[in-house]
């Protein structure tokens, strides 16, 4: 069954016929072909396995997870991908990243969701634990989902992205988060998270060594 699934998920992935000066990517979700564009010398500007695994997940449940209408943030955008399906689902979408990501991911978004969408979707930065207050309000800001892709590698800001989720998510907030494993600090992060949030495991896909989960704050996901 699992590699059932993932061939699926990984069939959504087509290239160019003809290599073109750029590189990208082609995926058919949310019945539409979607381009992306790539960055082959930048860690975040490349479409990683747990983004198509959120995809997958985001149009397959749109019934149980119907997106319309609702107030998104993706953290770690990177080329966009989750963000671009999200809105063609009918979120309200803020896509967010580095600064020195957001070209690309601005190029991407807008090249795939122009006049497409019922909400034109906006490209922010957003620095992991940095002017929180200052860019994203409590007070104002609420978002329904918070969606992440492969933000938990070995890299040294571990400690900001717990501290961002921490800010972003209120007591009614969905975090849908897919995670491959690698490294013993995936886990110690997981229990670290679970200290903030309750934890549910949704789809699990041996193969690609990667984990869709579901989380909301500790007490809020049976209410």
């Amino acid at each position: 069954e699992d590699e059932e699934i993932v061939a699926e998920i990984m069939g959504r992935r087509f290239f160019p016929d003809v290599i073109a000066y750029k590189a990208w990517e082609g995926f058919h979700f949310a019945g539409h072909e979607i381009r992306i564009t790539e960055a082959t010398d930048c860690y975040g500007a490349v479409v990683w396995p747990s983004a198509l695994v959120l995809c997958y997940f985001l149009e397959t449940n749109s019934k149980q997870c119907n997106l319309v209408d609702k107030n998104v943030i993706e953290i770690g955008a990177g080329t966009g991908l989750v963000s671009i399906v999200a809105s063609l689902l009918g979120a309200f979408v803020t896509a967010t990243d580095l600064p020195e990501l957001l070209g690309n991911l601005q190029h991407n978004v807008l090249q795939n969701t122009k006049q497409k969408c019922k909400h034109q979707p906006c490209v922010k930065e957003l620095s992991w634990g940095i002017d929180l207050e200052k860019n994203f309000p409590r007070s104002s800001c609420h978002f329904d989902y918070i969606m992440a892709a492969d933000v938990v590698y070995h890299h040294p800001f571990l400690d900001e992205l717990l501290l961002t989720f921490d800010h972003l998510c209120k007591d009614d907030t969905v975090i849908l988060w897919a995670m491959k494993f690698r490294l013993e600090n995936e886990n110690q992060f997981v229990d670290r998270f679970q200290m903030l949030f309750d934890l549910e495991m949704i789809s699990n896909f041996p193969s690609l060594n990667i984990a869709l989960y579901k989380a909301m704050r500790k007490g809020r996901m049976k209410a």
